[in-house]
Parts: structure tokens; sequence; C-alpha cells
């Protein structure tokens, strides 16, 4: 009998059982093996029942499903591709600053000879990781006038766009003009030989 037989854990208590009742701490505090080997005989039998009974057996499995986990909307919108790699990029950089710092000033407190270059080595990590910071700023200015918001006055973006939308405009039109070559049966074209 383990803890939270005693006491139910914190997914348990309240969730609904398989007869469609919930179930309370208190409750689940009370329930014996028989108890739980009871259920498990009864979703057995339920298992092994004819097909025949389709449409109600469908309703009450319906009764009886709980997803593990219920999918919640983000409250932010994902980061794109390159401003997410320059932030994982730069969170590197800064944890590897940070343990160079703290190893240089744990040499210097001890007296060793790797003390100075520790030092030395920190001051020009401490540079790297601010250029990777101010990467993860750029990339992502970068970005947002390339495939931004396209009222901003300044952003590339309506020209890209409309590029884009041209391109795929032609591939459509070539498309169907080949399409419609294939359909004549090649009538029209004329045969290099």
């Amino acid at each position: 009998m383990g803890s939270d037989t005693v006491t139910g854990t914190a997914e348990r208590s309240g969730a609904p059982r398989a007869g469609g009742v919930r179930v309370t701490a208190h409750q689940e505090a009370e329930a014996t093996d028989r108890d739980n080997a009871a259920d498990e005989a009864e979703s057995t039998a339920r298992q092994a029942r004819v097909p025949a009974q389709g449409a109600r057996r469908d309703v009450r499995e319906q009764q009886y499903y709980r997803p593990l986990w219920v999918e919640e909307p983000a409250r932010r919108r994902r980061l794109p591709d390159p401003v997410r790699t320059a932030a994982v990029r730069s969170v590197l950089l800064i944890a590897l600053t940070l343990l160079q710092a703290m190893v240089a000033f744990l040499c210097t407190m001890a007296g060793s000879w790797l003390a100075f270059p520790m030092v030395i080595s920190s001051v020009v990590s401490t540079i790297v990781a601010t250029w990777g910071a101010l990467d993860v700023w750029v990339t992502r200015q970068v970005w947002n006038q390339r495939n931004g918001v396209v009222s901003v006055p300044s952003s590339t973006a309506r020209a890209l766009r409309r590029e884009r939308r041209r391109a795929r405009r032609q591939a459509r039109a070539a498309e169907r003009a080949q399409e419609r070559i294939r359909r004549r049966g090649g009538a029209g074209q004329v045969a290099h030989s």
C-alpha cells in the first residue's frame, strides 16, 4: 500500500472513476485493493462484450474516456526559428561565461596557476556572450522587418509577400498550361528532332 493509496494523489482526487462517479481524496483513502480488482474485472468484462451493442457501447465509452492532459492554448506565439536558435546560442554562451568566471574566482582564491588564464578567458567569454545577446536582438529585429507586420512603413514584408504571390501565380499559370497541353494530347506542340 503506497502513500498515494492512503492520501490520494492530486491527479486522482476529484477525478471520475470507471462508474462515472467523482472520487474525493477521503473516499480514495477508504478504497481497498479489492475495489481496484473489481474495477479491473468490470472493465475487462465490458471489453469482452459482443460488438452488436454498437452505438450504446460507444456512448458508454465516451462517458468513461478521460484524456491524460488537456491542451491549453499558448499564451504567446512561438519564437521564429532563427530567433530561437540565436536565443539558445546566447543562453549557452552566458552559462559558459558564468562558469568560467566562477572557476577564475575560485582559482584566484586558491592561488592556483590557472587563475590568470581563466581570468583572460572569462574576459573574452564576456565579450562573446555580449555579442550573443546582441545577436538575439538583431536577429529578432531583422525577422520582424522581413516577415513581420505589414503595416509598418519601414517593413520590407509587403514587397517580399508581393514577390512571393507573383511567383506563385506564375507557377500556377505554368502548371495550368502544362495540364491543358496534356489534356489535348500534345496537340499544338512542335516536335524537335
